[in-house]
């Protein structure tokens, strides 16, 4: 069974991914996934993973982008929501997909290392 904050998460999530792909015009924010929501349990914070295609210039950029637009965010998850308190936002880079990337590249090498072997 969800609790209340797991289904806050999942609302901000589909929310918040929503309103970057429309409602967000700044130029700072890439192509961004929103990977993750978590929510505490009083729904007082609220942590957003994501991740930006590009190099380290467009992951910059994008965190600068998120950290500007943190007040309007949470003024609109306030609102749609109907939140009596609307959460602190927190925007984390989420390195799995790097981490996933990494390990599935190594697995390469190691195979073609194998198949040399032979």
């Amino acid at each position: 069974m969800f609790n209340r904050s797991e289904k806050v998460a999942e609302a901000i999530h589909e929310l918040v991914s929503g309103l970057i792909v429309k409602g967000m015009k700044d130029p700072r924010i890439g192509f961004i996934t929103i990977t993750g929501v978590k929510v505490t349990d009083d729904i007082r914070q609220a942590t957003i993973y994501y991740t930006v295609m590009g190099d380290d210039e467009a992951r910059a950029s994008t965190a600068q982008g998120l950290a500007s637009a943190t007040g309007f965010l949470r003024r609109e998850i306030g609102k749609q929501l109907r939140l009596k308190f609307a959460p602190e936002l927190h925007f984390k880079y989420d390195r799995s997909i790097e981490y996933g990337n990494r390990i599935d590249q190594l697995l390469k090498e190691i195979e073609t290392e194998k198949g040399s072997d032979d």
